[in-house]
């Protein structure tokens, strides 16, 4: 695709595209760089497909992967990673691992929440010519292709496209570049050195310049009982020890206090961007840490460095600067309220300002310049805290994470350092540039995408609450002049209305573009991260009502950096990566064709089989893989049927019992005929004892899987109820708050059989249905008394829930559902996947 000029007659045809951005066509059309990339929906999209892309078509399609399962231990320190500091992303090496394992050279690569771009990088480093990474690489993927994939990435906010734009677009000539960085930054030194010269003290007769590195301002609080004013830094630090004291003395009246029981001091001052006086909370330097020559000292601000502030607080900048009000949200408050920075330019000092202005001044943000500007721009801000490490104050800090936050004790860096530091990283900037189109837009609306067009799709999502990406990012997107339309973010923020349904829903429509556009048979993995049942629970029945089958799912070990497979239902404390496949239309159609026949149930379970993992092994261990066992398989037959509107055509009992009729068993999971020669193989090359079986207790159902596992052969049989009681009782640790978790006698009563010996077993195949029909019996007998009751249900068994919905489902009586769920707690309804998936589908149908 050759280059063009984005002009207003094409922002005319994708105006209408949700996430357009907030911003002037030509501010748009200046950070331009069609056709690859554009600050807004990119309108070349299709053009971009129809090139690089291929067409599916079913009949020809020979396409066959199993979920990626091996570990992935990746770190953070690549220097291309470090390139820029946005608040996440997910290192390129191990996004190119999974590139590698589930496309081929020239595949059409998507991630519709690209953030930095990692995801482009990895796709074009695919096909780098460094030996070494294709070699460290190509060890660890037997059966991958190396070769460059191709790329469409997208995010909401402009700033993260403009970053993802600078990642995968490294500078072309490094020489050319340099001869202008140095020139840029030999004028910014002219004019603005001034600003960082302290004197020297201790230099004799002869007067001698340091060059500061940078200042501590304190807070200043005002004593409740004396109403003297209180430097934070003198009255609360105590310098030797490293330490902050949480309580401290007034200097003046000798009262003990805590920053809480004190207001601010307050101090008023012009502004000269908004042309009006504006109120602060005051903040004084207390300290000052400088160089001379390779030698560092520190000393409090003297005569002559007060005299320097004054004639910084006086000058008037010569240069353009961002103005703009910070806006009502989440991260906003405690700056605005507490310090009173109402604008974008409060966020620096007026020393900085003038420094980061000046650069800003003499370069286009339209370069690798500009991308300098960023790395620095949302950083060196008061939001950088001064820490204590090793022995030393002022070592590490930063801002704090994810947040706006002005802390007391502010570490104001020498801008100009900084500067030259961002520009000389882009000498890094060397390595292959991809083929890779950027979009700004948001992914409930991917219109440009042809359907079944991308290959694979691998995509970092929001995580609930745990990040508000409009808020900050606005001070980049200030100096950008392009800000995020946050209509469609799809976030949990009560400033914009939006709760975990809202947060849900726009989920969904993302998921569903992404099923739109992916071509079937092919895979999407999920990097999702958050500490809420709730909002895994919503990711999963997004992922599902988009018509996605999860056929994997891993933690994220921190410690190790690696991944563990989630053998069963738990609370989800952990960075996770979901598997999750596109089914082939054919199936859709042959199910639509013989609904209500019990042949949409196995031929469910053979499109599932097929695409999951046969043998996973893990330090010379064969992993059981929980999609392959029965309560699993019936759980995403059921969700699949419902989510497409197709009557579920077997109970419980005839599915238990048809999977051994239809399929091969063999630990507890089950295979298709040409598969299962493989896991012989593997099993028999591994002892028994080699199985790796775990499964944690956290309620009913949880409860009865690690009973089917105690009492299965692989760990010893039969037991008596005084064998399996001690073994139980330590894995009942973390019951679910709502779980009316019934008596360990009672589960086996209802699910297992006892011998002439006492000893509880695994009911034989033929008897099973017996057994479930009197469980299922007495279940409903218990529901039905939940239904007959009046008001919030306290107590109760969600086994119960889940067999009484289900009935229920049947008889469609979509009222009764959405009653009693209005009267279980809230978290029980989003943290269980099947009474949520009941609830959602029946209220949309009352």
């Amino acid at each position: 695709m050759e280059s063009r000029k984005l002009t207003s007659a094409d922002l005319d045809k994708i105006r209408g595209i949700e996430g357009f951005p907030d911003a002037t066509d030509e501010d748009i059309i200046a950070l331009a760089s069609a056709p690859f990339y554009t600050p807004c929906p990119n309108p070349f999209i299709e053009e971009f497909v129809e090139e690089y892309g291929t067409r599916y078509v079913e009949e020809d399609d020979d396409y066959d992967r199993e979920p990626f399962t091996s570990d992935v231990s990746e770190g953070k320190y690549d220097p291309i990673y470090k390139l820029h500091p946005y608040h996440t992303k997910v290192p390129h090496k191990a996004i190119m691992k999974y590139i590698l394992h589930y496309t081929k050279p020239g595949d059409l690569v998507f991630d519709g929440f690209c953030g930095t771009g990692q995801t482009g990088v990895a796709a074009a480093l695919c096909g780098s010519d460094d030996g070494i990474l294709k070699a460290e690489l190509m060890a660890q993927m037997k059966g991958a292709e190396w070769g460059e994939r191709r790329a469409i990435i997208s995010d909401l906010a402009p700033a993260a496209t403009f970053i993802a734009q600078n990642y995968c677009n490294p500078i072309s000539d490094m020489n050319k570049f340099s001869v202008y960085a140095e020139e840029v930054l030999k004028q910014c030194k002219s004019e603005c050195s001034w600003m960082y010269e302290t004197n020297h003290e201790g230099s004799g007769f002869i007067p001698q310049k340091g060059f500061i590195n940078y200042t501590i301002w304190s807070d200043v609080f005002i004593c409740p009982h004396c109403g003297k004013e209180l430097v934070f830094w003198d009255v609360a630090v105590d310098y030797d020890a490293g330490k902050v004291r949480d309580k401290f003395k007034c200097d003046s009246c000798g009262s003990l206090l805590k920053k809480s029981d004190c207001s601010r001091a307050k101090i008023r001052e012009f502004d000269e961007g908004l042309q009006e006086i504006c109120e602060f909370s005051k903040q004084v330097p207390v300290r000052i840490n400088y160089s001379v020559g390779t030698k560092r000292f520190e000393k409090r601000p003297d005569e002559t460095d007060l005299e320097t502030m004054r004639k910084i607080a006086d000058f008037k900048i010569p240069y353009k600067y961002p103005t703009d009000p910070l806006p009502t949200g989440y991260n906003t408050e405690q700056p605005k309220n507490s310090h009173g920075l109402t604008h974008v330019h409060h966020f620096y000092t007026k020393r900085n300002l003038i420094a980061l202005a000046c650069f800003y001044d003499k370069i286009s943000m339209a370069e690798p310049m500009g991308f300098a500007l960023t790395k620095i721009a949302g950083h060196i801000t008061k939001q950088y805290r001064l820490t204590y490490m090793n022995g030393c104050w002022g070592a590490g800090g930063g801002p704090m994470s994810g947040t706006l936050y002005i802390p007391s004790l502010v570490k104001e860096l020498n801008m100009l350092s900084f500067i030259e530091e961002a520009v000389k990283t882009q000498y890094k900037r060397q390595y292959k540039k991809g083929t890779v189109c950027v979009t700004t837009q948001s992914t409930t609306d991917m219109r440009q995408v042809p359907n079944n067009s991308i290959d694979y799709i691998f995509t970092d999502p929001p995580f609930g609450q745990n990040l508000m990406y409009s808020e900050l990012n606005y001070i980049w997107e200030s100096w950008l002049k392009v800000k995020t339309n946050n209509v469609s973010e799809a976030i949990m923020n009560d400033s914009q209305g939006k709760g975990l349904l809202e947060y849900q829903g726009l989920m969904t429509k993302c998921f569903s573009e992404y099923y739109r556009i992916l071509k079937p048979g092919r895979w999407m993995t999920v990097e999702f991260h958050n500490s809420k049942n709730a909002v895994w629970n919503a990711i999963q029945e997004s992922l599902l009502r988009a018509g996605f089958i999860i056929a994997d799912i891993r933690t994220l070990d921190k410690k190790h950096n690696s991944f563990k497979q989630v053998v069963s239902s738990v609370t989800i404390k952990q960075d996770l990566i979901i598997s999750a496949y596109k089914p082939r239309e054919s199936l859709k159609e042959d199910m639509l064709s013989k609904a209500g026949s019990e042949d949409t149930a196995w031929a469910f379970v053979r499109e599932h089989l097929s695409k999951l993992p046969v043998v996973v092994q893990k330090n010379e261990m064969i992993e059981v893989i929980s999609e392959r066992q029965s309560f699993l398989l019936w759980d995403r037959m059921v969700a699949y049927h419902i989510m497409q509107g197709i009557p579920v055509p077997v109970d419980a009992t005839d599915f238990y019992k048809g999977l051994d009729e239809h399929f091969l068993k063999r630990d507890d999971m089950y295979f298709l005929a040409d598969q299962v020669n493989e896991y012989d193989t593997a099993r028999i090359k591994s002892e028994v004892e080699n199985i790796q079986f775990s499964l944690f207790v956290t309620n009913e159902k949880t409860a009865i899987a690690w009973l089917y596992q105690q009492l299965s052969d692989s760990y010893g049989g039969p037991k008596t109820y005084a064998e399996i009681q001690p073994l139980f009782m330590q894995e009942v640790k973390a019951v679910d708050k709502y779980e009316d978790m019934p008596e360990l006698q009672t589960i086996l009563e209802e699910n297992f059989l006892q011998d002439e010996k006492g000893r509880w077993y695994i009911p034989d195949i033929t008897k099973e249905g017996d057994v479930t029909k009197l469980r299922e019996k007495n279940l409903l007998k218990e529901f039905e008394g939940y239904l007959a009751s009046k008001g919030k249900l306290k107590l109760f068994r969600s086994e119960a829930i889940r067999v009484g919905f289900s009935k229920l489902w049947k008889e469609k009586n979509y009222k009764a559902i959405v009653e009693l769920a209005d009267r279980l707690p809230e978290a029980t309804v989003q943290e269980d996947p099947n009474i949520l998936m009941y609830y959602d589908i029946s209220l949309s149908r009352v």
